[in-house]
């Protein structure tokens, strides 16, 4: 995970970006941050500071996300995304808000890593005559178990 600024000159478009892989980079004003109090260790500073990040990052609606990376993130993420197309991670492991923050921009560049590379395509293939073989022989072996448990007229 890396932050490139746009224009180095400080010009119109100096927004800063996330960038997710070669050819992958998301607007960093995209991304909402909001801070709550975290459970867990911390001691009494737990109690003052407010260390839990929620980051929030509106996949629908986003202008740096390809139309096919979108519609796999989409696909992925499921549960995790609210009912306004917003895509909320949660990080609160570490004591300090700055590595919080660290963790969930992570986490949302390892989910949009996974959405970026496109699935193989399945490659058609046929079972092999031993393996064909192979079944058969076990189906007769088990017709004929099934066949003697029958029994008869005795």
């Amino acid at each position: 995970m890396t932050e490139a600024k746009a224009g180095q000159d400080g010009g119109a478009d100096s927004r800063r970006f996330l960038r997710v892989g070669p050819t992958l980079q998301i607007a960093m004003d995209e991304i909402e941050f909001e801070f709550t109090r975290a459970s867990g260790p911390g001691g009494q500073n737990v109690n003052r500071t407010e260390s839990a990040v929620q980051l929030r990052f509106p996949v629908t609606s986003s202008a740096s996300l390809p139309e096919g990376v979108r519609q796999r993130l989409l696909k992925q993420i499921g549960s995790r995304l609210s009912s306004d197309g917003v895509l909320v991670i949660n990080a609160q492991e570490y004591r300090s808000q700055k590595r919080n923050r660290e963790a969930a921009l992570n986490r949302l560049v390892d989910i949009l890593l996974a959405a970026a590379t496109p699935p193989k395509p399945r490659r058609a293939t046929k079972p092999t005559r031993a393996s064909k073989e192979r079944r058969l022989a076990a189906k007769r072996i088990r017709s004929e178990t099934k066949r003697l448990r029958r029994g008869g007229d005795l």
